[in-house]
């Protein structure tokens, strides 16, 4: 079985998700590091160069080749629910986990990270986060088995409660 980790950026998924792959021996694929791997280039260059429609095909393309993998964590990018057929292909041999942080916390994480390319032609930051959440959260919501808020646990935590749920699965 996969656990396939879900989320807005910010939310931990791939901090959770490589500290998830270590605890349970199962290999870790990042579905951000697949594209790159297949375009040869940053997802900020791919997206800049061919914009967030063919950024999502690409993105289909890779969740349905790792969707046949056994024994994986998979550490996804946000926008993953965007298109049915992913979530679809996740669940086939796999458990969702949604992985969620409130406003403040999202936006300080984001703040840290770099190399994002922006998902709006918004120029506002926190705009942007609400707004792209507004449109994803109903999604989420469907796709999860498991929600988890980060906000107020350390990496550690989440990861046993993820475990927690993979056992109740595995009954």
């Amino acid at each position: 079985m996969n656990i396939a980790l879900i989320g807005f950026r910010g939310a931990g998924k791939t901090t959770i998700a490589k500290l998830l792959s270590r605890k349970l021996g199962k290999k870790l694929i990042s579905t951000d590091g697949e594209i790159e791997k297949r375009t040869r280039m940053s997802i900020a260059k791919f997206v800049k160069k061919y914009g967030w429609d063919k950024f999502r095909e690409v993105e289909s393309d890779v969740i349905e080749y790792i969707s046949d993998f056994d024994d994986c964590v998979f550490d996804t990018g946000g926008g993953i629910v965007m298109r049915n057929e992913n979530v679809i292909n996740l669940k086939k041999n796999g458990l969702v986990v949604l992985l969620t942080a409130d406003i403040k916390t999202t936006t300080n994480r984001l703040k840290a990270g770099k190399g994002r390319p922006a998902l709006t032609k918004k120029g506002n930051f926190l705009e942007e986060i609400k707004d792209v959440l507004k449109e994803r959260e109903e999604r989420y919501k469907r796709a999860a088995d498991y929600t988890i808020d980060t906000s107020r646990l350390k990496p550690e935590e989440a990861c046993d409660l993820i475990m927690h749920y993979v056992q109740m699965e595995m009954q």
